[in-house]
C-alpha cells in the first residue's frame, strides 16, 4: 500500500533517504585516469568483484562505464555514465563524465544532477585546460569538490608543489586528508591525516583486486620506511602548522577542497577517497528552481531530466531519460506532469541504471537516477512534477565552436536521415542547425569539438542506416540572440542567422572582428555564449 506523499510519516522516510544518497560525478582531463578511478571506486564500493567485472545476480556480465561501440573503439569516453551501488547503508549514484573536451556539454548537464564532484588530477601534468574548464563550471554552481591526485606511482610533482599548483591555478585552498609517503614513482603509501595512521600499500596483478595494505601507527612507520619516512614525517609538521583544519563552509561552497593522493590502476589510496566521499560529500541537496526557492526534499516527487540517451538497447531501439530524483518519493508507475508542456506523463517503464544494464525499480529517492524508458516526450532540462508545480533551472549548453553541413548520401533514406538528426539534437550529441526553420536539405551541425561530429556520423550509419558527408565552414562563433538581434543581424551582413532544432535563433560568425564590431556598434544586442536549453 502506497503512504500519501504529505503524511510526517512519508516526509520522515523521504528525508531519512535522502540522507543516504551520496550524488557525485567524477571530472578529469582526458587520461587523468577517470575510467580506472571509476572502476576501482566500484571495486571497493562492492559493487564488482574484479575490476571490469559487474556481478548481477548469479550471473556476470562484462561493464565498464565505457560501453558505447565508439568508445571501445578509440579508447576515451563520449558520453555519461550512471552506476549506482550501495556501500556501508550508503547508495552512491555515481556519474562517470567524459574525459574529452568536445564532449563538454554532456559533463555541464551531468554536474547539473550532481550534488559533489571528484577532480582527478594527473600527478605529473597537475591542472590541464579540460579540468580548469570544467571547474569553472563546478564552481558556477557551487559544487564541492573532492580532490584526487593520480598516478602518484610514476613520477610528477613532488606534493607540496601540487598543493601550490592547485592553489595558484585554480584559486582554490587545497587542505591535504592524506600524504604520501615515498615520491612521485617509488610510492610506499599515505598517511591519513585524520588518524595519523600509516597505509603502506602492495600491489596486485594488474591491480584487478583489492590492494593489501597495512595499517599502523607512525612510531612503526618509521620502522617499515627507515629511508623515506623521515622526509614525510616533516612534511607532516609543516602541513601540521600551515594547514590546521580544512573549512567546512569554504568546502561546501567550492572554495576549498579536501586533498588526497594515490594510483586508481595501482588502488593505491582508492578506499580512503571512497570512504571520504561517504564521510563529506553532502547528501541530496534541494535544487534551485525558477521560483527562487529551492523545492524542499520532503515535497511531492519531482525531478530533472538532465540527459537522454537513445538506443542503449540496440535491439529495441529503445530511448532513455535519466530522471534526477529531486523531491519526494518516485514510485513505478505514477504519474507526473511535464513542466514544459503541461502534459501527464506516466513513469511506467522505470529502471535502475549500472552502465548500460538495468534493471526495474519500484522506488527512488531524492539524489537517486531513475532511468525512464521509451519517453519519447522527454526532453534535457524537462521537469517532472506532482501535485505541486515546479520548474528546475534550465541546463544552459556551450556556444559551438565548430560547424559543418551534412548531407545524406542515400536519397532513400530521406526519414530515417531526418529522425536520426532530431533525435542526436534532442540528446545533445550535436546542435542541429537550419537556415530555414521548415526544410534545408543541408543543414548544419555545430560543437564544441569535431570529436562530436564523428559520434554522430558512427550513430547515423550504425542505428539509422543512413550513410552522410560532412563539408566544412567558415564559421568559427555562435551567439544566441532574439528577433530583435535576428534583424540586426541580417541587415549588418556580419552573420549569418540560423534556427537551432528547439526553435532557439543563433548567429553564426567567421570571425571574431565581424563578431566584435557587432557588439561594439550594437552594445545592446543579445548575442550571449550560453544556450539555456
Amino acid at each position: 500500500m502506497t503512504i500519501d506523499a504529505a503524511t510526517p510519516h512519508m516526509r520522515t522516510h523521504v528525508a531519512a533517504e535522502a540522507a543516504r544518497r551520496r550524488t557525485f560525478a567524477i571530472i578529469s582531463h582526458p587520461d587523468a585516469g577517470k575510467t580506472t578511478l571509476t572502476e576501482k571506486l566500484l571495486l571497493y564500493g562492492g559493487a564488482v568483484g574484479r575490476a571490469g567485472i559487474v556481478q548481477a545476480g548469479q550471473g556476470r556480465r562484462a561493464a565498464t562505464s565505457d560501453w558505447m561501440e565508439i568508445e571501445r573503439q578509440r579508447g576515451i569516453s563520449v558520453t555519461s555514465t550512471v552506476l549506482r551501488f550501495e556501500h556501508r547503508d550508503t547508495v552512491f549514484n555515481l556519474l562517470d563524465t567524459p574525459g574529452h573536451r568536445d564532449f563538454s556539454e554532456d559533463t555541464l548537464r551531468v554536474l547539473a544532477a550532481a550534488d559533489c564532484a571528484v577532480m582527478l588530477l594527473d600527478a605529473a601534468r597537475g591542472v590541464e585546460r579540460q579540468t580548469l574548464r570544467l571547474f569553472e563550471v563546478a564552481r558556477a554552481r557551487n559544487i564541492p569538490l573532492i580532490t584526487f591526485v593520480n598516478k602518484f606511482d610514476k613520477p610528477g610533482m613532488e606534493p607540496l608543489e601540487m598543493l601550490d599548483h592547485i592553489e595558484k591555478v585554480l584559486d582554490i585552498t587545497p587542505f591535504p586528508m592524506t600524504w604520501p609517503v615515498g615520491i612521485p614513482g617509488d610510492f610506499r603509501g599515505v598517511v591519513d591525516r585524520r588518524t595519523e595512521l600509516f597505509h603502506k600499500f602492495t600491489r596486485t596483478a594488474g591491480g584487478a583486486t583489492r590492494a593489501g595494505e597495512e595499517i599502523v601507527e607512525a612510531a612503526q612507520a618509521a620502522d617499515l620506511e627507515p629511508d623515506v619516512w623521515p622526509v614525510a614525517a616533516e612534511e607532516l609538521e609543516l602541513l601540521d602548522a600551515v594547514h590546521e583544519e580544512l573549512d567546512v563552509e569554504a568546502f561546501a561552497t567550492g572554495h576549498a577542497t579536501p586533498v588526497f593522493f594515490g594510483s586508481a590502476v595501482s588502488n593505491f589510496g582508492v578506499e580512503l577517497l571512497l570512504d571520504a566521499i561517504l564521510e563529506m560529500a553532502p547528501s541530496a541537496q534541494p535544487r534551485p528552481t525558477v521560483q527562487s526557492a529551492p523545492r524542499p526534499l520532503d515535497a511531492p516527487f519531482s525531478g530533472l531530466v538532465f540527459k537522454v540517451q537513445a538506443n542503449m538497447d540496440p535491439r529495441h531501439r529503445d530511448r532513455v531519460a535519466f530522471l534526477r530524483v529531486c523531491s519526494g518519493r518516485f514510485e513505478r508507475g505514477m504519474k507526473a506532469t511535464n513542466a514544459r508542456t503541461g502534459k501527464p506523463f506516466a513513469l511506467s517503464y522505470a529502471h535502475e541504471v549500472f552502465g548500460d544494464g538495468r534493471s526495474s525499480i519500484d522506488e527512488a529517492f531524492p539524489g537517486d537516477v531513475v532511468g525512464v524508458v521509451n519517453a519519447a516526450e522527454l526532453r534535457v532540462g524537462d521537469t517532472l512534477y506532482v501535485d505541486e508545480p515546479v520548474r528546475f533551472t534550465p541546463i544552459p549548453s556551450l556556444a559551438p565552436e565548430h560547424f559543418v553541413t551534412v548531407s545524406n548520401l542515400d536519397t532513400t533514406r530521406r526519414k530515417q536521415f531526418q529522425r536520426g538528426l532530431d533525435q542526436l539534437a534532442e540528446e545533445g550529441v550535436i546542435h542541429l542547425l537550419r537556415r530555414d526553420p521548415v526544410a534545408d536539405p543541408t543543414p548544419i551541425l555545430a560543437g564544441v569539438g569535431p570529436l562530436q561530429f564523428e559520434v554522430a556520423v558512427d550513430r547515423l550509419k550504425r542505428e539509422f542506416g543512413v550513410p552522410v558527408r560532412l563539408d566544412p565552414t567558415n564559421w568559427s562563433y555562435a551567439r544566441r540572440t532574439d528577433a530583435e538581434g535576428a534583424e540586426i543581424i541580417r541587415r549588418s551582413g556580419d552573420g549569418e542567422l540560423v534556427y537551432r532544432s528547439d526553435g532557439m535563433l543563433l548567429g553564426l560568425f567567421a570571425s571574431e572582428f565581424k563578431l566584435q564590431r557587432l557588439e561594439r556598434d550594437h552594445p545592446d544586442l543579445l548575442l550571449d555564449r550560453l544556450l539555456d536549453r
